[in-house]
């Protein structure tokens, strides 16, 4: 993992205590945290820290956010499709709840969001997120210093 991988992070739907995190580690470790969203986006004054806002409309962020993603990369985000695709292109995604998604782990994911949808469009009642909670702050920093970790290398 080279020094000049980022953070690229699926901002909309992005919890605050986690960007929080992500700014602090930042300027730390100065690493390039970008934050890509549909709507304005308040970041913190640092040179290691940038909004990109892009217009609204279906995944224009997950695209803008694939394009960007290279080799080594850390995307932050809770969407699957778009873990598949940086995933494919040598990055590791990262759910806001410290799930880590590799090239070995990304398929069975991918496979049960998809079962998940079909139900929903049947009118099953899947359920929606359980509510964010410390362990899971705790989980993703784990997985945040250990990806900080490997980029020092």
């Amino acid at each position: 993992m080279s020094n000049a991988a980022q953070i690229l992070v699926d901002a909309d739907a992005c919890p605050v205590v986690i960007k929080e995190m992500l700014f602090r580690a930042a300027d730390r470790e100065q690493v390039m945290v970008t934050l890509v969203a549909n709507q304005y986006l308040r970041t913190p004054p640092s040179r290691y820290v940038r909004a990109v806002q892009v217009p609204g409309g279906f995944d224009v962020a997950d695209q803008e956010i694939a394009r960007r993603a290279n080799a080594g990369d850390l995307v932050v985000t809770q969407d699957i499709p778009l873990a598949a695709m940086v995933v494919e292109k040598g990055a590791l995604a990262l759910d806001p709840r410290g799930t880590l998604h590799t090239p070995d782990t990304i398929a069975q994911r991918l496979t049960m969001r998809n079962f998940m949808d079909e139900l929903r469009s049947t009118g099953v009642d899947t359920g929606g997120h359980a509510p964010f909670h410390a362990r899971d702050k705790q989980a993703f920093a784990n997985q945040l210093d250990h990806w900080l970790q490997q980029r020092r290398r």
